[in-house]
């Protein structure tokens, strides 16, 4: 399994380009993003990502709680087409408008991806 993670504003560098945000990102033209799925079901829950946001986020809480999430059955459909994504010859590329994919709900992702089904 090859997955990495990258800013969805950088240069297309090859791979399955999935987005695992929400919300579409800022100032990006659809056309512009090189986009082959958008998952957002895996993204953590409006909820959620309010709360990691405001003045009481703390990123482990905000890992566990996601960790929670990503156990919900809609999502699970969703990791195993990661998954299934990731096992394939290119690259898995999950893409993110976050300025820091590693201290994001990105990395906790891809951590969970990386775990066997």
């Amino acid at each position: 399994m090859s997955v990495r993670m990258e800013r969805v504003y950088e240069a297309p560098d090859g791979g399955v380009r999935v987005l695992v945000d929400r919300l579409w990102p800022r100032g990006l033209k659809k056309e512009d993003a090189h986009l082959d799925r958008w998952a957002k079901d895996v993204a953590p829950s409006t909820e959620l990502r309010r709360w990691f946001h405001g003045t009481q986020g703390d990123f482990e809480e905000f890992a566990r709680r996601y960790r929670a999430e990503l156990d919900a059955p809609q999502v699970r459909q969703e990791l195993d087409e990661l998954r299934r994504l990731a096992a394939g010859d290119a690259d898995l590329v999950l893409l993110t408008a976050v300025k820091e994919p590693s201290h994001s709900h990105v990395s906790v992702l891809l951590e969970r991806l990386e775990q066997s089904g």
